[in-house]
């Protein structure tokens, strides 16, 4: 197995999404429709604040919730303790290199525009497969190259505009020179999960949820014409990826 080192410059930490964001509930239904009846332990592997974790609770007997940032993982502890949850889910904190649960112990592990703010991709994946189950259900998602915008933005010289059309579609050489965070094609991320012994099971462009749009009017009308439906067949319309893989039994 090859190591991937930090490919992009100075990789920024990621920024969770907030409770009732309309992407959130998008990638609940493109998850919950895969998942099986009887999941005994879940893991979400960079949680940040949990809004999205907590979506999940029906689905497993206990759901951890790990990340690296102690305060959103007190904010993940104090909304599942409004919500009663509190002994159904659980935030860990994450030292930023081993996940710290039993090898083999998760049956579902969902991780949500992580990878590409990780020191070591490879070695984070290692650690995902290392603490799921044989036959356990990965979801994750990645930033999509072929997005109009960089999603995370980059350190452009004399532009102080970080999030400059079509910047992620220049070569890989220069994206890395100035991204904040690495990004991804279909192929890269299938390339990666298969290299770390994954078996895919299906891999999709997650519709862009349009949350940016501060315009309620414009945003509903997108959403309900260009933007409809969860997943799309055209990139440049997507702005994640979305990739189902299992550990081999």
């Amino acid at each position: 197995m090859r190591a991937h080192g930090n490919s992009v410059r100075s990789v920024a930490p990621g920024k969770p999404a907030e409770t009732g964001d309309f992407l959130l509930k998008r990638r609940y239904r493109l998850v919950s429709s895969w998942l099986p009846g009887d999941i005994d332990t879940m893991l979400d592997f960079g949680c940040g604040n949990g809004a999205q974790t907590i979506l999940f609770a029906d689905h497993a007997r206990k759901i951890y919730g790990l990340d690296v940032s102690e305060s959103y993982l007190n904010d993940f502890r104090k909304h599942a303790r409004e919500l009663g949850l509190e002994n159904s889910l659980e935030a860990v904190h994450y030292d930023g290199r081993n996940i710290p649960v039993s090898d083999g112990s998760i049956d579902c592990l969902t991780t949500f525009e992580v990878l590409e703010h990780v020191p070591d991709e490879m070695h984070a994946l290692s650690e995902i497969y290392r603490v799921l189950a044989p036959g356990g259900l990965l979801f994750i998602t990645v930033p999509n190259r072929w997005w109009i915008f960089e999603t995370h933005g980059a350190d452009l010289p004399l532009l102080p505009w970080n999030r400059v059309p079509f910047f992620s579609w220049l070569p890989k050489r220069i994206h890395d020179r100035y991204a904040r965070a690495r990004i991804y094609g279909r192929d890269e991320i299938v390339r990666e999960l298969v290299e770390a012994g994954f078996l895919i099971r299906d891999v999709m462009y997650i519709t862009a949820p349009m949350d940016v749009v501060k315009w309620r009017r414009l945003r509903d009308f997108l959403r309900k014409t260009v933007f409809r439906g969860d997943t799309t067949r055209v990139p440049i319309l997507a702005t994640a990826i979305l990739a189902v893989a299992m550990k081999p039994e």
